[in-house]
Order: C-alpha cells, then sequence, then structure tokens
C-alpha cells in the first residue's frame, strides 16, 4: 500500500523544523554562554579603571569648567593691569588657584609667567613717574613669580640710581618752581625751563615735571605772542624757536607761530611804505628785522637791494654837493645792509672824484701858467690813452683817468668839454663790444663812465640790455652750480634797471631759491 504524497510531503516539513528548532536552541545556547563571558570581562575591567582613575575621573567630570573659569578671569585681571590682591582678585590669585586644582595645566603656568613680565613693565613705568614705593612692590611680585634674574636685576639697578637721584630731583624740581614763579622761563641753566628738563631727563613721566613744564612753554608762547604784537619779530621768533626746541607738539605753538607770521608780513608793509617814503635806514632795519627771521622771503629781500640802491645814490648826489660826512654814512649804512664790493667801489670812486674836484675848487688860484700846462698835458695823455685804446683802463693810466684829472683842473675848458664828448661814443662802444662779449662787468664799468660823461638818451636802454645779459649769464652759471655769481646777477639786474616782477628775474630767483633754500 503506497503513501500518498502530500503526506510524504507534511512529514518533511514537520522533520524540517523539528531539526530546525532544535538547531537555534543549541546555537542559542552557545551563544549566550560567550556573552557571559564578555560581560563578565568588561565588568570586571570597568570595576579595576573606576577603582585605580577615580580621582582623575572625578577631576575631569567635576573640576574642568572650575578650572577654565579661573583661567578667564585671571586673563582678565592681567589685561586690566591688576596683577595681585589682598582680597584675591588679581591675576595671580587667580593663576595660583587654578594651578592648585589642576598642577599640570601648561596654561595656569604661562599666565602667572605673563603676570612676572608685567610686573617688571609696571616697575619701570612707575619709576618713570619717579613713584620708588611703587616699583618696588612691583619688582617683588616679579622675583616671586620668579622673573629672568637678568630682567629683574636691571629693574632693580634703575631703582637703586633712582632712590640714590631723588634728592638730586626734588631739589631741582624745586628750584624749577621757584624759577617758574619768577618767571624766569629760559635763557640760563637755573630757569624753569630747563631745570624742568633736567627733571624729567632721569624720571621722563614725572608729573609735577611735566605739569611745570607746560605752564613755562605757555608762559614763554605768550611773551612770543606779546612781543609780535609789538612789532619784535626777532623777540618773538627766539621765543618760539626755543618753545619748539622743548616741546614741538605744545598745544599754543601754532597760534604763536601765526602770530609770528602775521609781525613779519606787517614789517614787511612797514619797510615797503619806509620806502616810499625814502626813509631809508629804518626801511632797510625793518626789511632785514624780516630776513633774520625769514631769509627766503622775496619781497624783503627785493626791498633791502632797493634800500641799498637809493642809499649808493644819495651818497653819490651828498658827494657832488661836497656834503661828504652824509655821503659816508650813506656809504656805510649801505654796507651795513649787504651792498656787494662792486657796488661800493663804484659808489667810493664817485666820492673820491667829488672830493678831487673839491679840492681843484678850492686850492689857491694855480698861476696861469702852470694850470695851462697841466691841462696840456692830461690831454696829451688823454689822446695817447684813447689812441692805445686805453678807454677805462689800465687804472691811472687810461684815457678816462685824464679825462677827470683835467675835468678836476679845469672844468670848464672848452677842450676839456670837448675831450669828454670825443670820449662819450668810446665808451658807449664799449659798453656795446662787452656785452658782445658777454663781459659784463666790464661792460658796467663803461656804462658808469659813459654816465659820467653823458647824460644823453639811450643810457636807459643800454642798462636794460645789461640787466638782461647778467640775468641770462647768471642763469646759465647757476646751471653749473655756481650759486655766488647767481645772487650777484640779481643784484645787478636790479641795479641796472630790470623790475624785480620782470619774468626772467622772477624765473632766475626762483630757481636761485630752490637751488639754496637756506638763502
Amino acid at each position: 500500500m503506497s503513501r500518498h504524497p502530500d503526506h510524504e510531503d507534511a512529514a518533511h516539513a514537520a522533520l524540517r523544523r523539528v531539526r530546525r528548532e532544535g538547531r537555534w536552541w543549541w546555537v542559542q545556547a552557545w551563544q549566550s554562554r560567550r556573552i557571559w563571558r564578555w560581560a563578565l570581562l568588561v565588568a570586571v575591567t570597568v570595576f579595576v579603571l573606576l577603582a585605580l582613575f577615580r580621582r582623575p575621573l572625578a577631576n575631569w567630570f567635576w573640576n574642568e569648567p572650575q578650572v577654565e573659569q579661573l583661567l578667564d578671569r585671571g586673563d582678565r585681571a592681567l589685561a586690566a593691569g591688576r596683577l595681585t590682591a589682598a582680597d584675591g582678585s588679581g591675576a595671580r590669585e587667580w593663576y595660583q588657584a587654578a594651578l592648585a586644582l589642576d598642577s599640570d595645566r601648561p596654561q595656569a603656568r604661562e599666565g602667572l609667567a605673563r603676570t612676572g613680565q608685567a610686573a617688571l613693565v609696571q616697575a619701570g613705568a612707575a619709576l618713570d613717574a619717579g613713584d620708588a614705593e611703587a616699583a618696588q612692590r612691583a619688582l617683588a611680585l616679579a622675583r616671586e613669580l620668579q622673573v629672568p634674574q637678568r630682567d629683574a636685576d636691571a629693574v632693580a639697578r634703575r631703582l637703586r640710581d633712582h632712590r640714590q637721584g631723588g634728592a638730586g630731583i626734588g631739589a631741582l624740581l624745586g628750584r624749577a618752581e621757584s624759577a617758574l614763579q619768577a618767571q624766569r622761563l629760559d635763557g640760563s641753566e637755573d630757569s624753569a625751563l630747563p631745570l624742568f628738563q633736567q627733571v624729567l631727563a632721569r624720571a621722563p613721566n614725572h608729573l609735577r615735571a611735566l605739569e611745570g613744564r607746560e605752564d613755562a612753554l605757555s608762559d614763554l608762547l605768550q611773551q612770543a605772542r606779546d612781543a609780535a604784537a609789538r612789532g619784535d619779530v626777532a623777540g618773538a621768533a627766539d621765543r618760539v624757536q626755543r618753545a619748539r626746541g622743548f616741546d614741538a607738539g605744545h598745544v599754543d605753538l601754532p597760534a604763536s607761530e601765526a602770530a609770528l607770521n602775521a609781525a613779519l608780513e606787517a614789517r614787511v608793509r612797514d619797510g615797503q611804505r619806509l620806502l616810499r617814503r625814502q626813509r631809508w635806514q629804518l626801511a632797510g632795519d625793518a626789511f632785514q628785522a624780516v630776513l633774520a627771521v625769514r631769509p627766503d622771503d622775496a619781497v624783503a629781500q627785493r626791498g633791502l637791494q632797493q634800500v641799498v640802491e637809493a642809499l649808493l645814490a644819495a651818497a653819490v648826489r651828498q658827494a657832488a654837493d661836497f656834503r661828504f660826512d652824509l655821503a659816508g654814512q650813506a656809504l656805510a649804512t649801505a654796507e651795513a645792509f649787504g651792498a656787494s664790493e662792486r657796488q661800493l667801489v663804484a659808489s667810493r670812486q664817485a666820492v673820491a672824484q667829488a672830493r678831487q674836484a673839491e679840492r681843484a675848487l678850492t686850492a689857491p688860484a694855480t698861476p696861469h701858467r702852470r694850470r695851462e700846462q697841466a691841462v696840456r698835458d692830461l690831454l696829451a695823455r688823454f689822446e695817447q690813452a684813447q689812441a692805445r685804446g686805453d678807454i677805462l683802463s689800465p687804472p691811472g693810466s687810461s684815457a678816462y683817468d685824464a679825462l677827470r684829472e683835467a675835468q678836476a683842473l679845469a672844468p670848464r675848458d672848452a677842450r676839456v668839454h670837448a675831450a669828454a664828448q670825443r670820449l662819450v661814443p668810446a665808451t658807449r662802444q664799449c659798453v656795446e663790444d662787452r656785452l658782445r662779449e658777454n663781459r659784463v662787468q666790464a661792460a658796467g664799468a663803461c656804462l658808469e663812465a659813459w654816465q659820467a660823461l653823458s647824460r644823453s638818451g639811450g643810457q636807459a636802454d643800454a642798462g636794460q640790455r645789461l640787466g638782461q645779459r647778467w640775468l641770462a649769464i647768471g642763469s646759465e652759471r647757476l646751471g653749473r652750480g655756481d650759486v655766488a655769481f647767481a645772487q650777484e646777477a640779481l643784484q645787478q639786474a636790479a641795479r641796472w634797471g630790470v623790475s624785480p616782477t620782470a619774468a626772467e628775474y622772477q624765473a632766475l630767483q626762483q630757481r636761485l631759491l630752490a637751488a639754496d633754500p637756506l638763502r
């Protein structure tokens, strides 16, 4: 009897389920034994770790936030400059508290080191301010925090030197304050500003010395402004310069400099007004006062040059009237105002000729025969020199010199007058020839002779051309670095009638100022 296939399939399925379920229980049993072994091992390990590291773990869970808080407070106290405090709020105390909770924390040790360095800085600042006690306390804190010995010893030496000189500082400060009370501000070693400066050289941040110097400088600059208001530009400039030497950033310095500049401008205007009124001495004094303070003032330079030229012309006029004392005074004043040697030589020659003419007029009457012979001899010398071409040189042997002697001896003699008229074209031609040769100094001498012999037209034009040639040559020589010649060129150009406002004059003057800014 055969089995039904469905019955066999059901039996096989049941058998497979029994086998599968039985295997699962065996697997579960085997795995359960491994789990318990590993669980037991882990439990033992955790127990041992807790027993061995219970304190560090506790510190990690409970102290870490507190340490960080202490370090943060220490940083804030250090930034505020509160290095130590009896109530525990100083940087040192906060860092030490953090170190007590965690002795291995490097941030706490670094904070203490930074606190020690800050204590050294505070000690130096206290010494600068003259507070020896504060410096001593800061130095003691730095040593307690174990700063480098070399740094601490350097501050200690400064503290020792400060204490040794402390009595000297006090004495200096007392003398300085007494001098300030007496308004002895500057000008001697025992005045207020030098004494305050000595105190500050030893203690740069000494409060009383700083305040005293500030008061002294304010008083000195007030004196400068008062002097400027009186027109005393030299006194005002001297006080401003001394104040700037002590403190170039003083709050009153700009106002004082403005007052000085206004006074200088007023002196220039005074000089120009006096120049128009022909009060040469006072005008020259005004321009010289401005140039003593501001050497590059172009207006004052031109004004002083005009004063010099006016004085030299006045000297020649006074000599022509035989007023030689006044002529000598005018020459001396012109020399004091900076007249060039060439200008002085020309004017002195004119004065000497006037003296010679005076002697000829006031001398006892020369016998007619002797005078006639002397005139003929001089005219012969004149003819010989003119034939040789010695119109103006050599001195003493020239045709011009012989003619001037003849004019002094016989000023109304027709022959002398005729000789002078014959020499006029030669002097005029001499001017042209020397200009073509660019010999401006020789051309000037020829022009002077022309002017002395005749007052005919053409001399002004020749003077203008001579002045322009001076400027051209002066510009060329300045390009080669000859500043002295360029300066003389400006003077000669003005002397021969070139206006200081002319373009060529202004151009050379600006180049000269740029090449020599101290003028």
